[in-house]
């Protein structure tokens, strides 16, 4: 299966390395059919109180996505990935994978439908580095967002208000179970636009005894961006971290981004706890994270963080410096 992921996205690139003309926006291969994706470099440099630096470099990831229009109704994507994840919970590193397949079809210019393999609506951070303000997730996103889930997913939207409902085979195997004991999963959106600029979105989701509630709300004018999200949730990949004991998590975190010219400054400050059913804490984290970055053309950008994690329950501190390319198409 692995050798033909692979063979599926070296096809992928010698379609991209034929096509005719390139736009900042993606690749037209014809009239109904696109492709855009990205190259995610970076160099990082880890410096524990407690423990020995590090440093790692190189690609992080790729991905290229097939974007395909039957007609004004009917839309699909294929989203195909290679990863260099040391910390993946597969044990495999180095992976390439068919990251999202689905087909959206527009009932109306208010309710539409995806059925497939997607990512979850939930989380203010977003999967891709494309969508990040700076170069560094949370870390929490297993504790709080929905992952891929195959299944289909309902969205209603008016321009003002959002409602969504899907049902998946699970979150997004939040709860370390692998295929043997996935429940089915509901994700539930709640999302409102009051004012030009400010949007306000609320999630729940739930898979048997594991439930999460996620949060968020942003508003952006000019060049200035500014956000918080709130999370809590019960037996998800926190009871996973702890060898499977039931659990609850608490986190939150607040942004705010600057953009002028082609110049930009994030600073985010986040926290995050675990605790056993017996109200025992396991986990207690925070950070604060600071990132200019660097416009260089309309398909490059260059994104520099320091960031600082304390671990409260081990009192150890960990400082950490990034550079990151990421290169878009």
């Amino acid at each position: 299966m692995k050798t033909f992921k692979k063979s599926l996205l070296v096809a992928a690139c010698g379609s991209l390395l034929a096509a005719p003309s390139a736009f900042a926006d993606g690749f037209q291969l014809s009239e109904k059919l696109s492709v855009t994706g990205f190259v995610d470099m970076s160099f990082v440099y880890t410096d524990p109180d407690a423990g020995t630096s590090t440093s790692t470099a190189g690609l992080d990831q790729f991905e290229i996505d097939f974007l395909y229009t039957f007609d004004d109704k009917l839309t699909a994507q294929v989203d195909l990935e290679y990863d260099d994840d040391p910390g993946d919970p597969d044990g495999e590193a180095q992976e390439v994978d068919i990251e999202q397949a689905f087909f959206k079809w527009a009932y109306s210019d208010e309710l539409s439908i995806v059925a497939g393999r997607f990512l979850s609506y939930s989380g203010w951070e977003t999967q891709e580095p494309t969508g990040l303000f700076q170069y560094s997730g949370t870390g929490y996103a297993k504790y709080f967002y929905g992952a891929y889930q195959q299944g289909v997913s309902a969205k209603y939207s008016n321009g003002t208000i959002d409602l969504g409902l899907t049902v998946a085979n699970d979150l997004g195997n939040l709860t370390g179970t692998g295929t043997d004991n996935r429940q089915v999963a509901t994700e539930f959106m709640f999302a409102i636009t009051p004012v030009e600029g400010w949007t306000t979105k609320a999630f729940y989701m739930a898979e048997g005894e594991t439930t999460l509630i996620n949060a968020w709300t942003a508003y952006s004018t000019g060049g200035l961006t500014l956000a918080a999200e709130i999370n809590s949730s019960e037996n998800a990949g926190a009871a996973v971290a702890i060898g499977g004991v039931d659990a609850e998590a608490s986190g939150y975190l607040v942004m705010a981004n600057y953009a002028w010219e082609k110049f930009g400054l994030t600073l985010r400050y986040h926290e995050s706890e675990v605790e056993t059913s017996g109200g025992t804490t396991v986990e207690d984290l925070s950070a604060i994270t600071l990132s200019p970055s660097y416009t260089v053309s309309d398909n490059l950008l260059l994104v520099f963080e320091y960031r600082t994690d304390d671990d409260n329950l081990g009192d150890t501190t960990t400082d950490s410096f990034a550079v990151e390319a990421l290169l878009t198409f």
